[in-house]
Formats: structure tokens, C-alpha cells, sequence
């Protein structure tokens, strides 16, 4: 049965593939972008997609830092998948210029919906809100843990993610009423590019294939593809077992960067002559981060193993992720059919 649903964030990653598994399955599409001018880019990435949803789409102007837009865009709406997140591009010099937008958006989402009766809002967390923090465990992480945010060295997004989820289960809890909610955490997304907006996770494919990564640091991460990560949420939308519940969204077990190098070199041929081909020590890296900022947020994750299990979804909600392989190797292949490396040219609009 078609439905109106509301995807916050529609120019993004996530949301740019949700929006096209909506359409694809008849219902009519609201997203949401901070100004209408990226309407054009959002449905040229829709388009790369396989897409052109016509008056299917509708857009509408809303930031997370301001109640402007938020009642008209959830107006009349079945249901909303709140995929939109602040994530500056650098470290932010005060945590709270991450950590209020984050909770004050989820809230105010939330709290539009409640007032314009949708049934649902499914909210994308992240694996952030449960595996940090914590002592080293050979178990894997379940929907069950929670990263503490008062963890000594804890980074600011971590942080912001766990925060926001927390306020909204609060807020469902309190301030609520009829309005359900449902918690999606995925772990590090991959899959194919639509255009020039993608998680940071695809910056480590991007960097290995143009060969600005002449070593793989010992770090380690679940994979997850970004269709895989819609259909979730898609699910997880109207399944009655979904209702009040997080699920992890985690294809298998956990890769270090070198897993990933050795996927692109077995799968990629020639693209994948510029890929790390070797492990970099602990020192090394610790060694580089004196004079590199990025590298030293990783310090407190170097070598630290981790895993999380899809057991949940995958029982009450059928959900069938791809492999993490198929993941890496399409969005290498996205990139290269989109021109999004350096030196190659743009093969495809």
C-alpha cells in the first residue's frame, strides 16, 4: 500500500538510496535539504541511481537547527526516516557544536512528528552509540550495549550519536504519545556512490585506490552496504516486531583496513595498483600522528578488534545483508564509474 514518507536529508548517502527504494516501491517521497537549490543535485543522484520519480518527490527546506520548515515537510506524513545528521568535516574545537545540533535536530524531528500524527519514525543511529568506550571483549556488540558517553578520550561524534539516541528514546518515552520509534545503527556504510556527497567510510576506498594511503593502519570496522542499510530502514518502518527496538546494521564480522586493501587487489585489477599492500606498525602511525591530526584521533581505536552481530534483524525483520566483499567492490566501482578519483577521468554522469 503506498504511504507518505518523509526522508530528512535526502542529499546524503543513506538518504539519497532510501529515497530511491521508496519511489521503487510506489510511495509518494518527501525529503528534506537545507536549501531547495540542491533539489537539481539530488535528483541527478537519483538518476545515476536509476531513478527520475518526477512529482512522486517533493522537497522541502529544513535544517536541524531550527523549527523553520519542520511542520510542513511532516505534514500529512505516514511515516519519517530521520537519516539526517550533522557531520562537519573536521574535529569541531567545542563538542557541543557537534553534540547539540545532533540532539536538538533528533528532538526537534521527533517532536514535529509527534504533533503531525505519523505512526513511525525510523532514526539512524550509528554502531557509534554502542561500541565505544567500552574495555577491549572478545563478545561481539548487540543492540543491547551502549557507549558511555563520560568514557575518558571519547571523541565527539561517538559521543553526539549516543547522546541524540538517548534523547529520543527519552523523548518517546515522556513526551511521545501515540508516535513509535525505531533505532537503526549502522556500522561503517559502503556500496555505490550516487555523486560527490557519501559517508566518511568511503574515504578509505577513495584514499587506497588513488594511493594517498601508502599503509594500512591496524584498524578495524564492520561493513556495511548502503542499500542494505535503506532496506533496513525500510523494514523497519512498518514491521510490527521493529516497533520500540535498535538493530545493528553489520553484513558480518568486523575487517581491518588491510582486509579491505586485499579485497580491492584481488578484485579491482589495474585500478587497484596504487592500493597499501602492506600492514603499518602501531609506532609508525603513532609515530606520524605527531605531525598529523587525523591520525592521532585514531590512536585510541589502533589495534583495538571489535565485532557486532546482525542477529536481530536478520530474525524479527528477514533482513539479508550482502557481503562485506560485494560492498567494498562496488563502491570502488562507483567511484571509478562516477570519475571520483584523482586522475581518472568522469565515465559517467
Amino acid at each position: 500500500m503506498s504511504q507518505t514518507v518523509l526522508v530528512t536529508g535526502g542529499s546524503g548517502f543513506i538518504g539519497s538510496h532510501a529515497v530511491l527504494q521508496l519511489v521503487a516501491a510506489g510511495h509518494r517521497v518527501r525529503t528534506t535539504v537545507r536549501s531547495l537549490r540542491r533539489e537539481a543535485d539530488v535528483r541527478a543522484m537519483l538518476k545515476v541511481g536509476g531513478a527520475e520519480p518526477g512529482d512522486r518527490l517533493s522537497f522541502f527546506a529544513a535544517d536541524l537547527e531550527s523549527d523553520t520548515g519542520w511542520p510542513e515537510a511532516v505534514a500529512g506524513c505516514d511515516y519519517v526516516l530521520h537519516v539526517a545528521s550533522p557531520l562537519p568535516p573536521s574535529v569541531p574545537k567545542n563538542e557541543n557544536d557537534l553534540i547539540l545540533p545532533a540532539r536538538e535536530g533528533t528532538l526537534r524531528v521527533l517532536r514535529a512528528s509527534r504533533d503531525a500524527g505519523v505512526k513511525r519514525v525510523v532514526l539512524t543511529s550509528s554502531f557509534a552509540a554502542i561500541g565505544y568506550g567500552h574495555k577491549v571483549q572478545n563478545a561481539p556488540f548487540t543492540e543491547l550495549d551502549w557507549t558511555d558517553p563520560n568514557s575518558n578520550g571519547l571523541q565527539a561524534y561517538p559521543k553526539s550519536k549516543t547522546l541524540a539516541e538517548r534523547a529520543a528514546w527519552e523523548f518517546i518515552r515522556t513526551e511521545g504519545c501515540k508516535l513509535e520509534l525505531s533505532v537503526i545503527n549502522p556500522v561503517g556504510v559502503f556500496g555505490p556512490v550516487l555523486g560527490p556527497d557519501y559517508s566518511a567510510s568511503i574515504l578509505i576506498v577513495q584514499r587506497m585506490l588513488d594511493g594517498s594511503m601508502p599503509g594500512a593502519p591496524q584498524l578495524y570496522f564492520g561493513v556495511v552496504d548502503v542499500r542494505d542499510v535503506a532496506a533496513l530502514h525500510i523494514l523497519a518502518m512498518t514491521h510490527p516486531a521493529a516497533q520500540g527496538q535498535r538493530f545493528l546494521a553489520v553484513a558480518g564480522d568486523f575487517v581491518s583496513l588491510f582486509d579491505i586493501a586485499t579485497v580491492l587487489k584481488n578484485r579491482m585489477g589495474e585500478a587497484a595498483k596504487k592500493v597499501p599492500s602492506r600492514q603499518l606498525p602501531n609506532w609508525v602511525v603513532r609515530l606520524a600522528a605527531l605531525r598529523d591530526p587525523a591520525l592521532k584521533l585514531l590512536l585510541p581505536e589502533l589495534g583495538k578488534k571489535k565485532n557486532a552481530t546482525n542477529e536481530k534483524a536478520k530474525r524479527l525483520l528477514g533482513w539479508a545483508p550482502r557481503s562485506n566483499e560485494d560492498s567494498i567492490v562496488a563502491t570502488a566501482e562507483s567511484l571509478l564509474h562516477l570519475g571520483l578519483l584523482n586522475n581518472t577521468s568522469k565515465k559517467a554522469a
